[in-house]
């Protein structure tokens, strides 16, 4: 059952990190909140500084807010575009 299903949510990322040490947080937040700003809940990370860039989603969590409505910005459907196997058949 999805609790946000009033509100618009999106996922998309978060960064944090050092000066020219990009580290990102992958979010569900309000779509109209700021980029850097409030979000609900963490369920993943990704570094895009190892070699292979390092992604970690927590896939039961992606999925409920996926089944739930939420979007994805454009930053992270590059990330998981070849990632399909999140996406629940």
């Amino acid at each position: 059952m999805c609790y946000y299903f009033i509100m618009a949510t999106a996922i998309r990322l978060f960064r944090v990190g050092k000066k020219n040490q990009p580290y990102y947080r992958i979010v569900v937040s309000n779509k109209r909140s700021k980029a850097n700003g409030k979000y609900i809940e963490v369920i993943g990370k990704y570094n895009p500084l190892v070699d292979p860039p390092l992604i970690e989603i927590n896939k039961e969590r992606f999925n409920y807010w996926f089944e739930c409505g939420a979007v994805f910005s454009e930053g992270v459907r590059k990330l998981l575009k070849n990632k399909k196997n999140l996406f629940k058949k």
